[in-house]
């Protein structure tokens, strides 16, 4: 096991510093900018921080941490959101980053593939696909700041998860460092290969408790030649997925985004930023902002869609982006939301996920939960409700800053967390949908994952990373 309570002797750091050479590392006031929780609830630490260039010096950082014993955390663009990327136990750990080995070594138009280090900026990815005339569909709101491998290490969900997936389904092959030091090079372009267990899929999600991935191969897809993106104003959870199964009938596996905002969430988002507005004339219960892309014809067919809906009554209103910057404008206010949240004083967030079937029970149930414990809490609730993922953030009552309330009500935001998670789990649902388990969730893993699996993770763990080198405290106590 690592020893945690006494940092590395100075031979061992000259060791590590000889294998990366001038410029390699990080630290004091020059690290401090790793040990950032990106919603400000702590700190992390670490007493070195190291910035391999290349495959081969990450296998012989590992190898030797693994010699001495020492923790190591792979560290992708930091914006986890459950500490996975943190040591918040001790400052003796080493925070391995990935920001330099950031290539995108190969497009392949024939292949619809393309190969790219872990440390490449997710933003990056997209331009490089757009300029082939394909695209990489994996995105998210922290695109222009968050590393392939990160999203690969918390199997990352995003915006277009009902047509394309998650950030398993998109990749072939991955290149990694596992904790003895080996290097598993598989960046395989192949669509078929079933000689022997899939061992990428360990690596994906496993947060970086099982190894360094280092590099991807993934599919792309071609840019869709027509892209609509409209805001539908709805009565109800219930009423946006029966416009979804609507408009599934028209646009079949054309419906890339569904994401379900509430009133409250766009009066938040805009009370936050001045330069977004709420787009309707009047005030509606709930939204749902769609996006589909397709052959020519398929704005046509959207559009016409929804025009049936609105004859019917399942949607009241809708707004039709009509250029490319009233599509980001509409995105904005779905990606801005997040940070809105943080902004109010956003004390919880959940990240869970029920069947879709069972969405507006459970939202119904959770905000009464929520309610029950203090009836002037506000409760933001958004999320992906194509693929039942669901974010509840309760924000303090109106006039009352985030600290008061939580000085006056010390236990309340551990008393929100159970019976979310509680009423996620009677609905046969995840406690952690896309974020991952990190070290926040590590005894909401113990409390609702099964005996069985939890036996198993850990099986798997002592078996790849025997001395525990790998984020210890992250995913498993």
């Amino acid at each position: 096991m690592p020893n945690l309570s006494t940092a590395p002797s100075d031979d061992v750091l000259d060791q590590i510093k000889a294998i990366l050479g001038h410029g390699g590392w990080k630290a004091g006031a020059e690290a401090i900018s790793y040990f950032d929780d990106p919603r400000g609830r702590f700190c992390g630490a670490a007493f070195l921080v190291v910035l391999p260039e290349s495959t081969q010096q990450v296998s012989e950082i590992v190898s030797l941490c693994n010699r001495e014993k020492i923790a190591l955390i792979p560290y992708g663009g930091g914006t986890g959101v459950v500490a996975g990327q943190l040591s918040i136990e001790t400052e003796n750990m080493l925070i391995l980053s990935l920001e330099r080995m950031n290539s995108i070594s190969e497009v392949s138009e024939d292949d619809c593939t393309v190969t790219v280090q872990a440390g490449c900026i997710l933003a990056h990815l997209h331009a490089a696909a757009n300029e082939k005339a394909l695209q990489f569909p994996l995105s998210m709101a922290s695109k222009g700041s968050c590393s392939v491998g990160g999203n690969l290490a918390t199997n990352a969900g995003g915006i277009q998860v009902v047509r394309y997936g998650n950030t398993r389904d998109l990749c072939l092959g991955i290149e990694a460092v596992l904790p003895c030091g080996s290097i598993l090079s598989d960046l395989s372009p192949l669509h078929k290969d079933n000689t022997g267990y899939d061992l990428k899929h360990l690596l994906i999600g496993s947060e970086g408790t099982l190894g360094v991935i280092t590099a991807a191969t993934f599919k792309l897809t071609p840019l869709d030649p027509e892209t609509v993106t409209m805001l539908c104003a709805v009565s109800s959870p219930t009423a946006a997925l029966a416009l979804y199964k609507k408009l599934r009938l028209n646009l079949r596996e054309s419906i890339s985004a569904l994401e379900l905002l509430s009133d409250f969430g766009l009066d938040l988002v805009a009370s936050c930023f001045s330069d977004l507005k709420k787009p309707f004339k009047q005030d509606y219960s709930w939204y749902v902002l769609i996006e589909a892309g397709g052959a020519e014809g398929i704005i046509e067919q959207a559009l016409g869609a929804v025009a049936d809906c609105l004859d019917t009554g399942l949607v009241q209103d809708a707004v039709i982006a009509q250029s490319d910057t009233q599509r980001a404008t509409l995105w904005r206010l779905r990606e801005n939301t997040p940070e809105a949240n943080r902004l109010s004083g956003a004390f919880v967030s959940s990240d869970t996920s029920v069947p879709i079937s069972k969405v507006e029970a459970f939202i119904h149930a959770t905000c009464a939960a929520v309610k029950a414990i203090n009836p002037d809490l506000r409760v933001n609730t958004y999320g992906h409700i194509g693929d039942g993922n669901i974010h509840h953030n309760i924000l303090p009552p109106q006039g009352v800053t985030k600290a008061a309330f939580l000085k006056a009500e010390p236990d309340a935001a551990e008393r929100i967390r159970m019976v979310i998670n509680d009423a996620t789990v009677e609905f046969g649902g995840s406690i952690s949908a896309e974020h991952g388990i990190g070290r926040l969730k590590t005894q909401d893993l113990e409390a609702y994952v099964s005996p069985v699996k939890r036996r198993a993770l850990k099986a798997i763990k002592s078996a790849l990373d025997p001395n525990n080198i790998m984020n210890p405290g992250a995913v498993l106590r």
